[in-house]
């Protein structure tokens, strides 16, 4: 070729030879093959490309190999002139022609390549051939980042019932990978609910026409649905709990419990109510009880205490559960009426039962404190499994967790022990029973490996932290490690996705989603009229915002305790308070709490085991006096 004709404005014909290549090492898992390239060479610039699938003539068959390295042996490039370049290649599986003329794929190889095998460009029916597949109920969420004609193929009942993870760093697409999955899942899976645990507030745009949203405002998840753990958890505000403290909750709620059983027994002929067994309640047993009953329980003990070391510490208790109720960021706890069991509405409305053709629900987290935001993901994350057991089966439901590495860390040590149960009980178990779980993190170096490691397809989506890819690499197979060293680099919306749900690991783009229907749309709108001139910023609406989101910044000691002995005295126990936000931070009423119980009600230093055998037979008297 001419030098006028190299330095054309003309483009270059692409001309694709497929023989321009040789086998001239390998090893069983990898092989070097030694090509040609240059003025003279007939194959098109980007032949020999790191990322390519070349494949290798071996008799009627061809081995199939990743490019992941290319490189000129005298490590020199002279222009204009011929060279010699070696691609090195891991082999990934081997196309064979069947008997009636059908292709097949198989990820062994049966004949390795010889010495001087031809290497060529791979055929787009081989291509075709090595991502089609023959699970069942596959949709297409995009193509293969090679061929654009080729679609990416996922077998959905395969993603979901074997637990799934898209794991990518922030702004990589990560979020809008899922609202298109979960599109494809709930398209093809109508039987099947979702439940999205949605930190950021910014999937409920995503799904206008299937889903419910469930936020601040609109939240009602009764206290008495909590177990002890996740109880004490809101009680002690995330701080570390006080073991007497605890142990009293152990003994006094299932008190309460009863307490209110009996008064409801005797104003109601329910069959179902009469059928209970108030004898085994325990502090878990998810049943009505009124604060009021359980802080005059408390009030008992601290009679029956006086003088006594524990004093102090039932009175401390008192004081912690009295300014739970009046924090209005706490509101969704008790605003819901105790005189009534509201179970079945709180779980049918959370679980779409019925769906009524809105078979996601977004529990948008964001503005819940954060203190209790572990307690609640463990209740929810705990009733989804619970209702799946109890169901038999019969209400399969995807539970999609988004930043999951907050709920179940991989120090052992941190996050909050009852979520990270409920989630590993749905990893471990949940396929059984019918309770899916979708695990969505840009920190999977700082996600449970035990968790993640249940998850049986992934799509890996650009991570650039080398802890990040060293846990993608340990769970790839052998055969496709290679692929990983893509991962700092490829582009937004593509990812390599492996495992269960695709036939084997392949690079892919997924398909573009219409920007109404992209997460956290509604935010992307605003900032868009924002710049464009065409919106009005209000500062009293901001600032009254503000001071909403931080209510609880605002709440005296003084009208704590009247909007608790208002909430107590009700009717209807534990309605929303009604009286005005007082105006001193509630954090100077948790130290004011702490410092009475620091200076003056402090016990002398007993063994543990005392105190509690203490509380014990204290209980035991309390239940044979009551009886």
């Amino acid at each position: 070729m001419s030098s006028e004709a190299l330095h054309s404005d003309q483009p270059r014909p692409l001309v694709r030879n497929r023989t321009d290549g040789y086998v001239i090492e390998c090893n069983g898992e990898k092989a070097v093959i030694h090509a040609e390239t240059g003025p003279s060479a007939t194959a098109s610039d980007d032949y020999w490309t790191v990322g390519q699938l070349i494949s290798i003539q071996v008799a009627t068959s061809r081995v199939v190999g990743l490019v992941y390295k290319v490189e000129v042996p005298n490590a020199q490039w002279v222009q204009e002139t011929d060279q010699s370049i070696h691609i090195h290649v891991e082999l990934v599986g081997q196309v064979n022609t069947q008997r009636d003329g059908t292709l097949r794929f198989s990820s062994g190889i049966a004949t390795y390549p010889h010495m001087g095998a031809i290497a060529h460009r791979i055929r787009t029916t081989d291509l075709a051939t090595i991502y089609s597949t023959t699970l069942k109920n596959t949709v297409s969420v995009g193509h293969l980042s090679q061929n654009a004609e080729i679609p990416a193929l996922i077998s959905i009942d395969s993603l979901v019932s074997r637990h799934f993870a898209v794991l990518g760093s922030t702004g990589v697409g990560k979020s809008s990978a899922v609202s298109l999955l979960l599109r494809k899942i709930i398209s093809e899976r109508p039987d099947l609910r979702v439940l999205i645990l949605d930190p950021h507030n910014e999937f409920a745009s995503a799904f206008p026409e299937h889903a419910i949203s469930i936020d601040y405002n609109t939240f009602e998840l009764p206290y008495w649905l909590f177990r002890l753990e996740e109880f004490a958890e809101a009680v002690f505000r995330g701080r570390p709990t006080v073991a007497a403290e605890v142990d009293a909750l152990r003994d006094l709620i299932p008190l309460a419990r009863e307490r209110f059983a009996s008064s409801e027994a005797t104003t109601s002929a329910s069959l179902l109510k009469k059928d209970r067994d108030y004898s085994s309640m325990t502090a878990d047993t998810p049943t009505p009880y009124r604060m009021a009953d359980l802080i005059k329980l408390i009030e008992e003990r601290i009679g029956q205490l006086d003088g006594k070391p524990d004093r102090p510490t039932m009175k401390a208790l008192k004081q912690r559960l009295q300014a739970l109720v009046a924090d209005p960021r706490y509101r969704f706890m008790f605003s819901a009426p105790t005189t009534l069991d509201t179970m079945r509405q709180t779980i049918g409305h959370i679980f779409r039962i019925p769906k009524n053709d809105r078979p996601i629900c977004v529990f948008q987290l964001a503005g819940l404190p954060s203190e209790v935001v572990n307690s609640v993901a463990s209740v929810l994350c705990r009733m989804a499994f619970d209702l799946a057991v109890s169901s038999d089966g019969r209400v399969p439901t995807l539970v999609v967790c988004e930043e999951a590495h907050r709920y179940i860390p991989a120090d052992a040590n941190a996050g909050f022990w009852p979520t990270r149960q409920a989630i590993a009980r749905i990893a471990k178990e949940g396929r059984k029973y019918g309770v899916y779980l979708a695990v969505i993190t840009q920190r999977p170096g700082e996600l449970d490996s035990t968790i993640l490691s249940q998850c049986s397809t992934v799509f890996a989506m650009r991570l650039g932290n080398e802890r990040d890819q060293e846990i993608i690499r340990s769970a790839i197979t052998g055969a496709s490690q290679s692929t990983i060293g893509f991962l700092s680099s490829i582009a937004n919306r593509e990812a390599i996705a492996f495992g269960e749900a695709v036939p084997t690991p392949m690079r892919m783009m997924f398909e573009t989603i219409a920007p109404d229907q992209l997460p956290a749309a509604h935010m992307a709108r605003t900032q868009q009229s924002v710049r464009l001139g065409d919106s009005h910023i209000s500062l009293d609406t901001i600032l009254m915002r503000m001071r909403q989101l931080n209510a609880a910044e605002s709440t005296s000691n003084d009208d704590a305790a009247d909007n608790f002995e208002t909430i107590i005295s009700s009717p209807i126990a534990n309605q929303r308070p009604s009286a005005p936000l007082p105006q001193e931070p509630v954090r100077s009423q948790w130290r004011n709490i702490d410092a009475a119980i620091r200076k003056e009600e402090a016990p002398k230093p007993q063994p543990e085991s005392t105190e509690r055998f203490r509380a014990s037979d204290l209980i035991r008297t309390f239940r044979n006096d009551k009886s």
